[in-house]
Protein backbone atom coordinates (compact mmCIF):
# COMPACT_ATOMS: atom_id res chain seq x y z
CA UNK A 1 0.00 0.00 0.00
CA UNK A 2 1.08 3.41 -1.23
CA UNK A 3 2.67 5.75 1.91
CA UNK A 4 -0.39 7.86 2.50
CA UNK A 5 0.42 12.03 1.25
CA UNK A 6 -0.33 14.43 3.76
CA UNK A 7 0.03 18.22 2.94
CA UNK A 8 2.17 20.86 5.29
CA UNK A 9 2.03 24.61 5.37
CA UNK A 10 4.96 26.07 6.62
CA UNK A 11 6.28 29.46 7.34
CA UNK A 12 7.74 31.49 4.32
CA UNK A 13 10.26 32.31 6.36
CA UNK A 14 11.37 29.27 7.94
CA UNK A 15 9.44 26.74 6.64
CA UNK A 16 12.98 25.58 4.99
CA UNK A 17 14.19 24.21 7.73
CA UNK A 18 10.88 22.90 9.50
CA UNK A 19 9.43 21.43 6.47
CA UNK A 20 12.23 18.51 5.89
CA UNK A 21 12.26 18.05 9.84
CA UNK A 22 8.10 17.20 9.52
CA UNK A 23 8.49 15.02 6.49
CA UNK A 24 11.12 12.47 8.52
CA UNK A 25 8.73 12.54 10.97
CA UNK A 26 5.86 11.82 8.68
CA UNK A 27 8.44 8.93 6.78
CA UNK A 28 9.67 7.38 9.80
CA UNK A 29 5.50 6.55 10.52
CA UNK A 30 5.18 5.43 7.05
CA UNK A 31 3.63 8.83 5.80
CA UNK A 32 5.03 10.92 3.07
CA UNK A 33 4.89 14.79 3.18
CA UNK A 34 4.33 17.72 0.30
CA UNK A 35 5.04 21.50 1.00
CA UNK A 36 1.95 24.20 1.17
CA UNK A 37 2.20 27.43 1.40
CA UNK A 38 1.57 31.30 0.05
CA UNK A 39 2.00 31.45 -3.79
CA UNK A 40 2.11 27.68 -3.72
CA UNK A 41 -0.36 25.50 -5.44
CA UNK A 42 -2.98 23.71 -2.84
CA UNK A 43 -5.11 21.64 -3.73
CA UNK A 44 -7.29 18.83 -1.34
CA UNK A 45 -8.24 16.33 -3.69
CA UNK A 46 -5.14 15.40 -3.97
CA UNK A 47 -3.81 15.06 -0.29
CA UNK A 48 -5.03 12.41 2.92
CA UNK A 49 -4.20 14.55 5.52
CA UNK A 50 -2.86 17.57 6.46
CA UNK A 51 -0.51 19.50 8.85
CA UNK A 52 -0.75 23.43 9.70
CA UNK A 53 3.03 24.16 11.02
CA UNK A 54 4.46 26.34 12.86
CA UNK A 55 5.86 29.86 12.62
CA UNK A 56 4.15 33.50 12.98
CA UNK A 57 1.80 34.55 15.04
CA UNK A 58 -2.09 34.80 14.18
CA UNK A 59 -3.35 38.04 13.27
CA UNK A 60 -5.83 38.85 15.85
CA UNK A 61 -8.68 40.41 13.07
CA UNK A 62 -9.28 36.58 12.51
CA UNK A 63 -11.06 35.98 15.77
CA UNK A 64 -12.37 39.19 17.35
CA UNK A 65 -8.82 40.11 19.06
CA UNK A 66 -7.64 43.53 19.63
CA UNK A 67 -4.85 45.00 17.09
CA UNK A 68 -1.18 45.99 17.70
CA UNK A 69 -0.32 43.51 20.50
CA UNK A 70 0.99 40.61 17.66
CA UNK A 71 4.19 40.63 15.71
CA UNK A 72 5.58 39.11 13.18
CA UNK A 73 2.21 38.48 11.33
CA UNK A 74 2.02 37.01 7.66
CA UNK A 75 -1.81 37.93 6.68
CA UNK A 76 -1.69 36.14 3.45
CA UNK A 77 -0.58 32.59 5.56
CA UNK A 78 -3.67 33.53 8.03
CA UNK A 79 -6.13 33.09 5.11
CA UNK A 80 -4.65 30.18 3.34
CA UNK A 81 -4.82 28.20 6.68
CA UNK A 82 -7.88 29.11 8.09
CA UNK A 83 -9.48 28.41 4.78
CA UNK A 84 -7.52 24.73 4.44
CA UNK A 85 -8.86 23.86 8.33
CA UNK A 86 -12.40 25.02 7.13
CA UNK A 87 -12.20 22.79 4.20
CA UNK A 88 -10.10 19.93 5.44
CA UNK A 89 -12.41 19.29 8.19
CA UNK A 90 -15.43 19.99 6.16
CA UNK A 91 -13.91 17.10 3.41
CA UNK A 92 -13.62 14.62 6.61
CA UNK A 93 -9.79 14.83 6.26
CA UNK A 94 -7.10 14.20 9.48
CA UNK A 95 -5.73 17.31 10.39
CA UNK A 96 -2.63 18.06 12.87
CA UNK A 97 -1.83 21.60 14.45
CA UNK A 98 1.79 21.95 15.01
CA UNK A 99 2.06 25.19 17.45
CA UNK A 100 0.49 27.99 15.37
CA UNK A 101 -1.29 25.15 13.86
CA UNK A 102 -2.97 24.23 16.95
CA UNK A 103 -4.44 27.94 17.31
CA UNK A 104 -5.15 27.98 13.96
CA UNK A 105 -6.89 24.64 14.05
CA UNK A 106 -8.78 26.29 17.07
CA UNK A 107 -9.53 29.52 15.54
CA UNK A 108 -11.02 27.96 12.26
CA UNK A 109 -13.81 26.07 14.38
CA UNK A 110 -14.55 29.28 16.33
CA UNK A 111 -12.22 29.95 18.91
CA UNK A 112 -10.03 32.47 20.40
CA UNK A 113 -6.44 32.70 21.71
CA UNK A 114 -4.86 34.54 24.26
CA UNK A 115 -2.39 36.75 22.48
CA UNK A 116 -0.08 37.69 25.16
CA UNK A 117 0.00 33.91 26.70
CA UNK A 118 3.37 34.23 28.76
CA UNK A 119 1.34 37.73 30.54
CA UNK A 120 -1.55 35.82 31.67
CA UNK A 121 0.54 32.58 33.22
CA UNK A 122 3.58 34.19 34.48
CA UNK A 123 6.67 35.31 32.78
CA UNK A 124 8.49 33.53 35.14
CA UNK A 125 7.02 30.34 33.61
CA UNK A 126 7.93 31.41 29.93
CA UNK A 127 10.70 28.67 28.20
CA UNK A 128 11.66 29.08 24.86
CA UNK A 129 13.47 26.27 23.75
CA UNK A 130 13.59 23.55 21.20
CA UNK A 131 14.86 21.30 24.00
CA UNK A 132 12.12 19.29 26.32
CA UNK A 133 12.42 21.43 29.75
CA UNK A 134 8.30 21.83 29.40
CA UNK A 135 6.26 19.65 31.63
CA UNK A 136 2.92 19.09 30.29
CA UNK A 137 -0.23 16.92 31.72
CA UNK A 138 -2.10 14.84 29.66
CA UNK A 139 -5.81 14.76 29.94
CA UNK A 140 -6.88 10.87 30.59
CA UNK A 141 -9.26 9.18 28.41
CA UNK A 142 -8.73 11.70 25.53
CA UNK A 143 -7.28 10.70 21.99
CA UNK A 144 -3.49 11.98 23.17
CA UNK A 145 -3.86 10.25 26.13
CA UNK A 146 -3.89 7.14 23.63
CA UNK A 147 -1.40 8.03 21.31
CA UNK A 148 0.96 9.55 23.87
CA UNK A 149 0.46 7.91 26.86
CA UNK A 150 -1.14 9.62 30.04
CA UNK A 151 1.96 9.79 31.92
CA UNK A 152 3.14 14.08 32.00
CA UNK A 153 5.75 14.35 29.43
CA UNK A 154 8.45 17.09 28.50
CA UNK A 155 7.84 19.20 24.99
CA UNK A 156 9.59 21.86 23.80
CA UNK A 157 7.90 25.89 24.16
CA UNK A 158 8.85 28.41 21.21
CA UNK A 159 5.25 30.10 21.24
CA UNK A 160 3.80 33.58 22.72
CA UNK A 161 0.10 32.86 22.30
CA UNK A 162 -1.86 30.19 23.59
CA UNK A 163 -5.45 28.75 22.56
CA UNK A 164 -8.01 30.51 25.05
CA UNK A 165 -11.44 29.86 24.37
CA UNK A 166 -12.67 26.22 22.49
CA UNK A 167 -14.10 26.53 19.05
CA UNK A 168 -16.82 24.03 18.59
CA UNK A 169 -16.50 20.40 18.93
CA UNK A 170 -13.26 20.62 20.36
CA UNK A 171 -11.59 19.26 23.61
CA UNK A 172 -8.47 19.90 25.72
CA UNK A 173 -6.25 17.27 26.03
CA UNK A 174 -3.64 18.63 27.64
CA UNK A 175 -2.00 21.51 29.88
CA UNK A 176 1.38 22.74 31.08
CA UNK A 177 1.76 22.59 35.09
CA UNK A 178 1.02 26.24 35.02
CA UNK A 179 -2.58 25.37 33.40
CA UNK A 180 -2.32 26.82 30.02
CA UNK A 181 -4.02 24.70 27.41
CA UNK A 182 -0.92 22.65 25.30
CA UNK A 183 -3.53 20.25 23.10
CA UNK A 184 -6.75 20.16 21.71
CA UNK A 185 -8.56 17.69 20.17
CA UNK A 186 -11.97 16.48 17.82
CA UNK A 187 -13.99 14.36 19.89
CA UNK A 188 -14.95 13.05 16.52
CA UNK A 189 -14.37 12.21 12.99
CA UNK A 190 -12.42 13.68 11.19
CA UNK A 191 -8.88 13.26 13.02
CA UNK A 192 -7.65 16.54 14.48
CA UNK A 193 -5.34 16.63 16.93
CA UNK A 194 -3.19 20.08 17.83
CA UNK A 195 -0.25 19.97 19.90
CA UNK A 196 1.09 23.76 21.01
CA UNK A 197 4.72 22.32 20.86
CA UNK A 198 7.00 21.18 18.04
CA UNK A 199 6.96 17.06 18.22
CA UNK A 200 9.08 17.41 14.75
CA UNK A 201 12.07 18.49 16.90
CA UNK A 202 11.49 15.27 19.19
CA UNK A 203 11.71 12.84 16.49
CA UNK A 204 14.16 10.54 18.24
CA UNK A 205 11.11 9.96 21.41
CA UNK A 206 8.68 7.57 20.77
CA UNK A 207 5.60 9.37 22.36
CA UNK A 208 6.15 12.48 19.92
CA UNK A 209 6.53 9.91 16.90
CA UNK A 210 3.17 8.47 18.19
CA UNK A 211 1.89 11.95 17.36
CA UNK A 212 2.29 11.61 13.35
CA UNK A 213 1.90 7.97 13.51
CA UNK A 214 -1.65 8.27 14.33
CA UNK A 215 -1.95 11.06 11.97
CA UNK A 216 -0.54 8.81 8.88
CA UNK A 217 -3.11 6.44 10.62
CA UNK A 218 -6.11 8.72 10.06
CA UNK A 219 -4.96 9.67 6.65
CA UNK A 220 -5.08 6.10 5.55
CA UNK A 221 -8.15 5.59 7.10
CA UNK A 222 -9.01 8.71 5.12
CA UNK A 223 -8.27 7.64 1.59
CA UNK A 224 -10.04 4.12 2.48
CA UNK A 225 -13.31 5.64 3.57
CA UNK A 226 -13.05 4.04 7.00
CA UNK A 227 -13.59 5.39 10.81
CA UNK A 228 -10.11 7.71 11.41
CA UNK A 229 -10.51 7.65 15.16
CA UNK A 230 -11.11 3.30 15.21
CA UNK A 231 -8.22 3.23 13.16
CA UNK A 232 -6.01 5.14 14.73
CA UNK A 233 -6.97 3.10 18.21
CA UNK A 234 -6.64 -0.04 16.35
CA UNK A 235 -2.93 0.77 14.62
CA UNK A 236 -1.65 2.00 18.36
CA UNK A 237 -2.95 -0.75 20.17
Amino acid sequence: MSRPLIAVTTSARTGWRVYPLINLNLWITGGRGLRWGVGRIVDLEHVDGLIIGGGDDIGPEMYGGKLGISAKLDPERDELERCLAEAALERNIPVLGICRGSQMLNVALGGTLDQDAWTTYGADRKITTILPKREVCVESDTHLSLISGEKPMRVNALHSQSVDQLGQGLRVSARDTGGMIQAIERIRDPFALGVQWHPEHLFYAHRQRAIFHALVSAARAYRADRSQTNAMRQDLA
